[in-house]
C-alpha cells in the first residue's frame, strides 16, 4: 500500500482482487472536491469495477483526474451520468454540506451512491437520505477510510470477530491530521460547509467504535471542540474529543485534531486501541514513530502472549469487492445501511452538543 503525505490526497492502493470482470459493474466519479475520491476509485477499480465517467465543474480537477485514470470519459454535466443506464453507482467527494443532497439526487435516479465521509453536516440531511434509500431501494454507502482502507484495521476486525481478545469493552481512537492550511480550499475553513471537526473526521472514529464493539447504537456522554492554534481561521475547529456509551455496554473515547507537527514523517499518527475481556489490540496505522516510517502495525496481547504484526501489503481491502457485490445482488455484506446511517447520526449529535473550549 502506498500513500501520499497530505491527508487531502490520501489515496491507498492495494493488490487488485477483482470480484467482477469486463463491464459487469460500471461506475462514475463526480464532485472531486476532496482527494479521497482517488482512494474510492482505486478501491472500486481494483475490485473489478469499470470507471466510465467523471464530472466536475472545475476543468483543472477533471484534468488531474483523467491523468490518473486514462480512458475515463468526461461528462458535460452530472445529468449525463445520471441518465446513463449502464452506470450502477456514482462515487463522489463533494463539499461536505453538499454530500447528502447529492446522494438523494443520485438515488432518485436509480443508482447507488458512494460518498466520502462525513456523509452529512445536518440531521435533516440524514433523515432525507434515509427516506430516499427506503423509497428507492438504493444504497447510500460511505467511505469510512480509516477502517476500510487500512490493512491493520481490516485485520483487527478479523481478530475481534475470531474472539482473539474476548468481548470488546472499550475502543480508544486517536485521529490527528496535518493541517497544511495553504493547500486547503476555502470551504475547509467554513463551519457551515465542513460541519465541524467531530462531524467530519470524528465520523471515522465513531464508525470504528460501532464496528469493533458490535454496538448497534450509543449515547454521546460528552464532547468538546476548540480552536487552539489557528486564530486566523476563526471557524476552524482544530481539536475535538468525545466519550460514548454503546447499547451493549462498551465504551469509547476518541480525539481528533489538526495539530500534527511538521516533523512527523506522515500526515497523522492515527492509532486505535481495542480492549477486550481477554486481551487488547493496538493499531499504529500510518507510522510507528521513530521506528518504522511504514504504517499498518498491529500489536496483539492476549493469553497466548505478545505479538507484533507488520501488515502492509498483506491483507488487502475486501470492502470494495463486497460493496460491488452488494450493489449487484442487493445484499449487505460490506456494511449495513443501518450501521452507515448510525455512525453518521452519532457524529452529528456529538457535534451538536459539543462544549466549546478555549
Amino acid at each position: 500500500m502506498t500513500q501520499k503525505q497530505d491527508g487531502m490526497n490520501y489515496a491507498p492502493q492495494g493488490k487488485p482482487k477483482p470480484v467482477v470482470s469486463g463491464r459487469d459493474f460500471v461506475f462514475a466519479a463526480a464532485a472531486l472536491d476532496h482527494g479521497h475520491i482517488y482512494g474510492m476509485c482505486n478501491g472500486l477499480t481494483e475490485a473489478g469495477g469499470t470507471l466510465k465517467w467523471v464530472y466536475d465543474p472545475d476543468p483543472a480537477k477533471v484534468e488531474a483526474f483523467v491523468s490518473r485514470y486514462p480512458g475515463v470519459q468526461i461528462a458535460t454535466s452530472l445529468d449525463e451520468i445520471l441518465q446513463d443506464a449502464e452506470v450502477r453507482l456514482v462515487a463522489a467527494a463533494a463539499v461536505p454540506s453538499e454530500r447528502g443532497p447529492l446522494g438523494v439526487k443520485v438515488m432518485e435516479h436509480g443508482k447507488d451512491y458512494f460518498t466520502d465521509k462525513t456523509p452529512f453536516t445536518q440531521l435533516e440531511q440524514l433523515e432525507a437520505a434515509k427516506q430516499a434509500a427506503l423509497r428507492t431501494g438504493r444504497k447510500y454507502a460511505v467511505y469510512y477510510s480509516e477502517r476500510l482502507h487500512v490493512e491493520s484495521a481490516v485485520f483487527a476486525g478479523q481478530l475481534v470477530q475470531d474472539g482473539a481478545i474476548g468481548k470488546v469493552v472499550q475502543v480508544l481512537g486517536l485521529g490527528p491530521h496535518r493541517l497544511n492550511a495553504p493547500s486547503r480550499p476555502a470551504w475547509f475553513f467554513a463551519k457551515e460547509k465542513y460541519g465541524g471537526i467531530l462531524c467530519d473526521i470524528g465520523s471515522h472514529q465513531i464508525e470504528q467504535f460501532l464496528f469493533f464493539s458490535g454496538a448497534k447504537d450509543a449515547q454521546v456522554l460528552s464532547s468538546k471542540v476548540g480552536n487552539y492554534n489557528n486564530p486566523e481561521y476563526p471557524e476552524l475547529e482544530d481539536f475535538g474529543d468525545a466519550t460514548l456509551l454503546g447499547d451493549n455496554g462498551a465504551t469509547n473515547y476518541f480525539r481528533v485534531d489538526w495539530l500534527t507537527p511538521s516533523g512527523l514523517g506522515t500526515w497523522g499518527d492515527g492509532r486505535t486501541v481495542i480492549l477486550g475481556t481477554n486481551g487488547y489490540i493496538e493499531l499504529r496505522k500510518y507510522i510507528d514513530v521513530a521506528r518504522d516510517p511504514k504504517g499498518d502495525h498491529l500489536y496483539l496481547v492476549n493469553g497466548d502472549g505478545e505479538r507484533h504484526l507488520e501488515l502492509s501489503g498483506k491483507v488487502g481491502f475486501p470492502y470494495f469487492g463486497e460493496l460491488i457485490l452488494d450493489c449487484l445482488n442487493r445484499t449487505e455484506r460490506a456494511m449495513t445501511q443501518e450501521h452507515t446511517f448510525k455512525a453518521a447520526e452519532l457524529c452529528l449529535k456529538a457535534q451538536l452538543q459539543a462544549q466549546r473550549v478555549k
